[in-house]
């Protein structure tokens, strides 16, 4: 009997237990609910909050975004000045192949809507392409195909200074050039430079330009002693070259003694004229020869190879010891020199045949 009692009150017990239980798990429910409510309402407003934060941002990243720069460059006189320049321009108009060679370096040649035409063969998918229009040459441009093409910019070189003002009417003209006083190889760092401040890319150039001084460097241990004659061969003639101008990379920073010229005389354009009597004269240890006329594609003229090797240059000891070097690229050592690429090509073809 006690026991049967004992068993009652148990199950008494356990139906109490129940019932709670039910009535807790439906507070519980209704709680977690709740919670769950609260969680929900608190993520949308922190997602509300990234949101907006978001648009603040980029709204802030906007307005900090200049609408011009002011950068250095030349004026029509060629004298360093001051000019203002949209930033990161949309629409450039190419008037010179070493710009549209760092351009292209730097990566922002969908930007190019007009340029002048050239036979650089790495540069060729400006010239091929159907949507850049065609604005003349780098000596001659056509002021109203570069009107036409609605630039944000123009760049030039030095052959188009005299265009500078009438140019400067359609857009403001980037007019950069080469400083022999500075170097080549500085020119280009100080170019792109100039350049890429213009995108926001400077830390860009840096890398681009990385290994240029060791293989100077490595160039002009080899030169150090040596003397050369520095020219170019143009319509049937051999014009000796100086430190001054076209191909001064072999005398300034290579570092051969160019014994072709004083160094008081002007040779910066094409030169000076010179006689095989003075080569013979000279009797340099290395002769570097520039085709100016394959160059610029002149039709019918003479190769370098037939005006420099006659008997008189052939006494020579350059002749003799193999060191009658022809520029294997004169294109890009005669249009595009202040080239960030023409630069590595302007190498290779000193490192192809000195250091082999």
């Amino acid at each position: 009997m006690k026991k049967k009692i004992m068993t009652l009150a148990l199950s008494a017990t356990m139906v109490f237990a129940l019932a709670a239980c039910g009535s807790d798990s439906s507070a519980s429910g209704s709680s977690s609910a709740s919670a769950a409510s609260d969680v929900s309402a608190v993520s949308d407003v922190s997602s509300a909050s990234e949101e907006t934060a978001e648009a603040v941002s980029t709204d802030s990243a906007a307005e900090e975004k200049p609408e011009t720069i002011t950068i250095q460059c030349l004026n029509a006189s060629g004298e360093e000045a001051d000019l203002e320049v949209p930033y990161d321009p949309e629409r450039i108009a190419i008037l010179d192949m070493a710009c549209l060679d760092i351009l292209d370096s730097l990566g922002v040649g969908d930007r190019v809507v007009g340029s002048a035409s050239t036979s650089l063969e790495y540069l060729q998918n400006y010239v091929n392409d159907e949507n850049i229009a065609n604005l003349g040459t780098i000596k001659e441009a056509d002021l109203e195909a570069v009107m036409a093409c609605e630039p944000d910019v123009i760049f030039i070189g030095g052959r188009l200074s005299s265009s500078y003002d009438a140019l400067s009417e359609i857009a403001p003209v980037v007019y950069l050039a080469t400083d022999t006083e500075a170097g080549v190889v500085e020119s280009v760092r100080n170019n792109a430079s100039t350049i890429a401040s213009m995108f926001g890319l400077d830390e860009k150039v840096d890398a681009l330009m990385a290994d240029f001084d060791e293989r100077i460097q490595t160039l002009a241990d080899f030169a150090e002693g040596k003397t050369a004659i520095v020219g170019m061969c143009t319509s049937g003639s051999f014009n000796v070259l100086g430190n001054d101008g076209r191909c001064s990379l072999i005398g300034v920073e290579v570092g051969f003694d160019n014994i072709g010229v004083d160094a008081d005389v002007d040779t910066s354009t094409h030169g000076n004229e010179a006689s095989f009597e003075f080569i013979v004269d000279k009797n340099p240890d290395y002769i570097f020869v520039m085709d100016r006329d394959a160059a610029i594609g002149t039709d019918g003229a003479q190769l370098a190879q037939d005006i420099m090797e006659n008997e008189l240059v052939q006494s020579t000891d350059a002749y003799r010891n193999g060191n009658l070097i022809y520029l294997e690229h004169p294109a890009v050592w005669y249009t595009a020199e202040g080239g960030i690429q023409a630069l590595d090509v302007m190498l290779q073809d000193l490192e192809s045949t000195l250091l082999s």
